[in-house]
């Protein structure tokens, strides 16, 4: 299978940038999960839902937006009432999750082609970010497996901090390059690495 090429082009440069004085502050990436699916409940069957997401990656959700869970070679996390984002490392998510879940309970849509995931992680990740989207990056209102669902002038943004210091972003493909820009934009201060 030929790989996709990568909506950020040119704009993704290797090596380190910025202001290095103390070293890079973060390493940003695109990550290349082989899946990226929502899954949304109607109304009353959240319940079912979360069990079918379960029993195809092993992931335990709860009905609360912005709670996830990771596990080997999977995430999820709430992006809003009756909604979860499902990432798995293996292609074909969509089909397996359509499969489990019933056509009663929800719906499944496969935006595997449709996002870009970008990681960044390092010890001034939340400085960073804190830049782009008004929310509390601290580990007490976001821990490690939650998500959040927010906007950085209209540019939806998905994100679930995946680490102590490591957080994955989903945004939409065709302003994949323009997120990229604008991260790489805010972590001059910091210093930072492509890889």
């Amino acid at each position: 299978m030929v790989e996709p090429l990568s909506p950020l082009g040119d704009a993704w440069q290797p090596g380190t940038h910025g202001n290095l004085q103390d070293g890079a502050g973060v390493v940003i990436s695109e990550a290349r999960p082989g899946s990226i699916v929502e899954a949304s409940a109607w109304k009353g069957k959240v319940s079912d839902l979360i069990a079918s997401i379960g029993r195809v990656t092993n992931l335990k959700l709860d009905a609360i937006p912005g709670s996830g869970d990771l596990g080997a070679g999977s995430a999820a996390f709430g992006i809003g009432p009756a909604r979860f984002m499902v990432i798995s490392e293996d292609e074909g998510l969509a089909d397996t999750l359509s499969a489990a879940v019933p056509l009663d309970t929800g719906t499944v849509t496969d935006l595997s082609h449709g996002r870009t995931a970008i990681r960044i992680e390092g010890p001034k990740a939340e400085r960073v970010l804190s830049k782009l989207f008004a929310l509390d990056f601290a580990p007490a209102a976001f821990p490690v497996i939650a998500g959040r669902a927010t906007v950085h002038h209209d540019m939806l943004a998905q994100m679930q901090r995946t680490g102590p210091e490591r957080f994955d972003i989903y945004v939409f493909r065709s302003f994949a390059r323009s997120f990229w820009t604008l991260l790489c934009d805010a972590a001059e201060e910091t210093g930072y690495e492509v890889r």
